[in-house]
């Protein structure tokens, strides 16, 4: 390999692509990553890290709220939108130091500025030409916005970051997680919020009952609900914006975001000239090791479009540079993976939702509970917890768990262990709960029901 300038190419100092950079270059690799923005990428310039953030500062709306029901007398609170923006920018990059110093202190070479593959084992960087015996795509995803006219009118998450102010009324238009969570965030600072969403329920592709359940307490916030409801052009009205739908109504708001997916970020990196395929959504086609159809060119992340979270990525990362120089052939398992919505409340998952469960076995018991959180019991706050788990009939595993309610997702984390050991339900009961906490239901839930294809109730 000493052909080449690198032995690791990587293009993307996100969190996959910054994970197998170092790694490799611990197994005695030469590595370069190039960044054509900032390093950490999505999760930690314009994703999870701001987005968790901005979600505690809502949440305070709440907090001062309930404090006066266990004796608290507090005053009226104001909120500073630049103080959080400030704030936030601060941390976002002192993050980005942090994953530059990581890079440095690995003996990895950084290079700030748009790469392209030249031919399939060479990389320009602005205007100069690197070789390399492999190449990494971790270049991840970037926000969609819908061809309508009016479009650019709008926002996505990247510039919801950036806004130099807070909209005094939002239009959401979107019902996947980064709608509800920005929904829960914008409404907590003090706007009004509208969610449009052209299907039936929020949240498509999660646990029906955990959607429903969700929809119901951002409805209880405020939150305004328009499901069936499909936007087809924005237009400006005075100072704010007017959405027009396909039903003939209009929505009046102040910014209009959309949260309608993201696309793989595949277009004009030159892959076409190093003979990678890319599959019908534009993402890059990879094996189980995240091997495209070039032998020595892997990808992982929200590139490939697979499972898009950052642990995941992560995760592809190290085993792509335990599989090229660390002698140990390494695939991801990208079932049963946890997964979390920072919404208010938040959603926290793992497995199999109940349809998943039902196509898999014909059958599946359904354990379930719903209450108010012994917080709410003083505060007043009507709010309820919804917790769900799922088993495989015959075996008894536990083939999915699911809660919305405060710290869900850090209670999924400790039943993700469960459904991933494949644990069964006596073992679950066999654990003796923390009391006086949401979490000790999972293991005190006792009333099942049986649903399936051929089973009715």
């Amino acid at each position: 390999m000493t052909a080449y300038d690198f032995d690791l190419f990587v293009i993307g100092a996100g969190s996959g692509g910054v994970r197998a950079s170092r790694m490799s270059a611990s197994f005695g690799a030469r590595v370069a990553v190039a960044e054509a923005h900032r390093a950490g990428g999505t999760c930690v310039i314009r994703g999870c890290v701001p987005k968790k953030l901005m979600v505690y500062a809502a949440h305070f709306h709440e907090d001062f709220e309930d404090a006066r029901g266990f004796g608290w007398t507090v005053p009226e609170a104001e909120f500073s939108w630049n103080a959080l923006m400030v704030a936030k920018d601060r941390e976002v990059a002192r993050l980005e130091g942090i994953y530059e110093k990581l890079l440095a202190n690995a003996g990895v070479t950084l290079m700030h500025g748009r790469a392209q593959l030249v031919d399939p084992h060479t990389v320009e960087v602005d205007g100069v030409r690197h070789t390399a015996a492999h190449i990494l795509i971790a270049t991840g995803g970037w926000p969609v916005r819908p061809d309508i006219p009016g479009a650019g009118l709008g926002i996505t998450s990247n510039e919801a970051f950036e806004l130099k102010e807070l909209p005094e009324r939002v239009l959401m238009i979107g019902g996947g997680y980064i709608a509800v969570e920005f929904a829960g965030i914008f409404k907590g600072l003090g706007a009004e919020v509208t969610l449009s969403y052209r299907g039936d329920e929020i949240l498509r592709g999660f646990d029906d009952d955990v959607r429903r359940h969700l929809r119901g307490e951002l409805e209880a916030k405020g939150i305004r609900m328009l499901l069936g409801h499909e936007v087809t052009a924005i237009e400006k009205q005075g100072t704010g914006l007017r959405a027009l739908a396909a039903d003939g109504s209009a929505v009046e708001c102040d910014a209009v975001m959309f949260a309608t997916g993201r696309t793989p970020n595949t277009a004009n990196l030159g892959l076409e000239a190093a003979g990678v395929k890319l599959d019908a959504k534009g993402a890059v086609a990879v094996d189980g090791y995240s091997r495209s159809s070039v032998d020595h060119i892997y990808a992982v992340g929200d590139v490939t479009n697979r499972v898009q979270l950052t642990p995941v990525a992560i995760r592809e990362g190290s085993a792509v540079a335990n599989t090229l120089f660390n002698q140990r052939p390494t695939r991801v398992d990208h079932h049963n993976v946890p997964s979390a919505v920072f919404s208010q409340p938040p959603v926290g998952t793992v497995g199999d939702t109940e349809k998943q469960a039902i196509a898999k076995y014909g059958s599946v018991e359904v354990y379930q509970s719903s209450f108010r959180a012994m917080k709410h019991t003083l505060s007043g706050r009507t709010e309820k917890t919804y917790m769900k788990l799922l088993v495989e009939p015959a075996t008894q595993k536990v083939v999915g768990a699911h809660m919305v309610g405060v710290d869900a997702p850090e209670i999924i984390q400790g039943i993700g262990i469960a459904v991933v050991a494949g644990l069964t339900k006596q073992q679950f009961d066999d654990t003796v709960g923390i009391h006086p906490t949401a979490a000790e239901e999972f293991v005190t839930l006792r009333d099942k029901v049986l649903r399936g294809r051929s089973v009715t109730g």
